[in-house]
């Protein structure tokens, strides 16, 4: 068995933890989340030229006419990419017949996609992904009081559930502040796609930190030594498993977000993110605090 010693430099890991979730909430805070077609309304493309794709700039050129707003144009191998405010069948028609009289689409134009969703309907999708979020982690924190309700001694049983929830705040709130980077800098949008990601890391980061706690459940009444070296033993001994399974994880996701399409790249990109940091948590973050918590009431019963 591996000896990390996660508890005796758990002021590092807490440490870091606090510069990384704070740095989530400044980017946050300043540049908010770059929301895609699901959640603020609008129309999207995907147009394939017969005779190479055009440029950006000949694009922009051709629609500068058009009442169209806010157009967003996204290149990728074999087709161009358009999202636009506008999502009626009028301002689609337009969007297509100037894409017509583009030089590259006289050997042909085929569009392969539209979507249109109305403003209203994007405010009502991001308010559900609010609540679902919000109702996901209430359902997590009574499962985990449930399933450690038997465990009350040397900390409440309550208080497992409560770190595994800032355990799962730690991973959303990095994941988002990393977005809201990627979205500032590389115009990198968040859908409904990227909501179902972060539900899929909940359950994923819930399930690896009560895998540790389970294992510190079990060694709690035939452990000799203080509780601080339980949790660490517990740590050894699941840390194997735990990255056996996440670097799997990691691997094929890393292949579709190479390999995969543009459509997906996103929700992927979640994925890879919120389930590394879903890991680290696990171990060290979610223990350490087990260990926080026990030291701060054995010195209040002092």
């Amino acid at each position: 068995m591996i000896n990390l010693q996660v508890i005796k430099r758990r002021k590092l890991w807490l440490a870091l933890s606090s510069v990384l979730v704070t740095a989530s909430i400044v980017f946050l805070f300043l540049w908010g989340l770059k929301f895609g077609l699901d959640f603020t309304g609008g129309s999207l493309m995907e147009v394939s030229f017969n005779g190479g794709n055009p440029s950006i700039a000949s694009i922009q050129a051709e629609l500068s006419n058009l009442n169209i707003s806010n157009v967003i144009i996204q290149p990728t191998d074999e087709a161009m990419i358009l999202r636009f405010q506008e999502s009626t069948e009028e301002a689609h028609q337009l969007v297509l017949s100037a894409l017509k009289q583009l030089p590259e689409a006289q050997a042909g134009l085929e569009e392969s996609r539209f979507e249109a969703i109305g403003p209203s309907i994007g405010q009502e999708l991001r308010s559900k992904a609010f609540w679902l979020v919000m109702m996901v982690l209430l359902v997590i924190i009574v499962y985990v009081g449930f399933a450690f309700q038997r465990v009350s001694k040397p900390v409440a049983s309550w208080k497992y559930g409560l770190i595994a929830i800032v355990a799962l705040f730690h991973d959303v709130f990095i994941t988002l502040g990393i977005f809201s980077l990627l979205g500032h800098f590389y115009g990198v949008e968040i859908n409904t796609a990227f909501v179902v990601a972060i539900l899929t890391v909940l359950g994923y980061s819930v399930n690896d930190t009560i895998v540790v706690f389970d294992r510190t459940r079990e060694n709690l009444p035939k452990s000799a030594t203080s509780f601080a070296e339980t949790v660490d033993t517990s740590i050894n001994q699941t840390f194997v498993r735990s990255i056996n399974t996440v670097i799997t994880t990691l691997l094929a996701l890393v292949a579709v977000l190479l390999f995969g399409g543009a459509s997906i790249r996103e929700f992927v990109l979640a994925l890879i993110i919120g389930i590394f940091f879903g890991a680290y948590s696990s171990v060290f973050l979610a223990s350490p605090l087990l260990v926080v918590f026990e030291k701060w009431q054995r010195r209040r019963h002092a």
